[in-house]
């Protein structure tokens, strides 16, 4: 066996386990925010990561913006799982601030979630919600090619 065809074998069985992985945890966040969803609104912060760790922030919510549940994500690899954070139950979202006691002692991945879920939770509420779509690369490429042959 070529040292060439065993890398692309290595290659081969670890996107096969990455794409596995990814869908454990596609589906543990399913469960997760099912489980929320059953008592509550559901508002959600992210802080996606890159090259540091994603994170994210999910509350269970009664009607007046209360915390029932409270579950933060944060990790690089998709082994990642959800963690009870109980100390927020009983605060309500409004008050879940960057200056607030308890998300203050937070990281700040943790602390941007936290910030976002509550960001967009007033967008929601207000009625101010625009919900954002971004470009795939492959169409990001496309269109940047364009304008280069339309330059031409």
């Amino acid at each position: 066996m070529t040292p060439y065809l065993l890398i692309g074998i290595l290659i081969i069985i670890a996107y096969s386990c990455q794409i596995l992985l990814g869908l454990k945890q596609i589906k543990h966040f399913n469960q997760v925010y099912g489980s929320l969803r059953k008592q509550g609104k559901v508002a959600i912060g992210r802080r996606p990561g890159k090259i540091k760790s994603g994170t994210i922030a999910m509350f269970a919510l009664d009607q007046k913006g209360d915390v029932l549940d409270a579950k933060i994500m944060q990790g690089v690899t998709v082994m990642a799982k959800f963690k009870n954070k109980s100390q927020y139950i009983g605060e309500n979202i409004i008050n879940l601030t960057q200056t607030h006691d308890k998300v203050s002692k937070e990281n700040k991945l943790t602390q941007s979630a936290i910030i976002d879920a509550r960001k967009l939770y007033l967008a929601v509420a207000s009625q101010n919600y625009q919900e954002s779509t971004t470009l795939s690369p492959f169409t990001m490429l496309r269109v940047q090619l364009s304008g280069i042959f339309k330059k031409m």
